[in-house]
């Protein structure tokens, strides 16, 4: 599954500044566009891995579990 998020990249004197509007707090940075956009691209993953995983605790072992796939 690819997930696609709007990265907004300024500059910060030396340093490129990357941020998601969709995922709050995922932040990066880089001397390079590049490398502000992979580390930004990094943070996403991991916010929504540890998302995942706190929403699932609590969940009954009775209730079901999909996919839904949002186009």
């Amino acid at each position: 599954m690819k997930n696609q998020f709007t990265s907004i990249i300024e500059r910060d004197g030396a340093w490129h500044i990357a941020y998601c509007l969709e995922i709050p707090g995922a932040n990066g940075q880089g001397k390079s566009k590049d490398e502000a956009r992979d580390n930004l691209s990094e943070a996403i993953a991991l916010i929504l891995e540890e998302r995942r995983e706190e929403g699932l605790r609590g969940v009954p072992p009775e209730a079901m579990r999909e996919t839904v796939v949002v186009s």
